[in-house]
């Protein structure tokens, strides 16, 4: 492995690390002041499982894998495939999470301001909703340089490093889920 290859690794690490700790004062946030809010609506009376989008969301870093792999042995237009369905999956969770919070906020009235659940529900779900538009973004650049062939197997690596951090933002998902949805109702 280059030292370049090293180098790339070990600050996508850092990265997901310090992202880590950032995501982790959220939940905290969160679990600290869950139950806490002196006025209504609690989370069981306004939030509904995502389980769409989260199918979304997971069943993309199974995708995000078979572009990595396919890029790997040098079938770009295959890698080019995955790359747009991870994309695809990508924005339908986002778009639920759009959705969501159309329907909380224009039609239930709840915002940031309710109480101390929005307080801490749209900053930590609007964490991951942005980290979710950084991979889209980064994911959709691979897409685009697959699609003007200038992608190759020689890029794989940095691929790759790309895919890490949507393994991630999948990962913080199934904790934002667990945290928000499932022991916050």
């Amino acid at each position: 492995m280059s030292s370049v290859a090293s180098r790339g690794r070990a600050g996508v690490i850092g990265f997901i690390v310090a992202e880590t700790s950032l995501f982790a004062v959220f939940v905290v946030a969160y679990l600290f002041y869950i139950g806490k809010s002196l006025t209504g609506p609690s989370p069981r009376e306004v939030l509904e499982l995502p389980i769409i989008g989260t199918v979304c969301l997971l069943s993309s870093s199974i995708t995000v894998v078979l572009a990595t792999r396919a890029l790997t042995s040098g079938r770009i237009a295959r890698a080019g495939v995955w790359l747009l369905v991870t994309v695809a999956l990508g924005v339908a969770f986002l778009g639920g999470t759009a959705r969501e919070w159309h329907r909380l906020i224009v039609e239930r009235g709840f915002t940031i301001g309710t109480n101390l659940f929005g307080t801490t529900f749209y900053p930590l779900v609007g964490l991951h909703a942005s980290h979710v538009i950084l991979g889209l973004f980064m994911l959709s650049l691979c897409l685009v340089f697959a699609c003007a062939g200038v992608l190759k197997a020689v890029h794989a690596e940095r691929v790759e490093l790309v895919s890490w951090y949507w393994h991630f933002v999948d990962g913080v998902w199934i904790v934002v889920f667990t945290v928000v949805y499932v022991i916050g109702r």
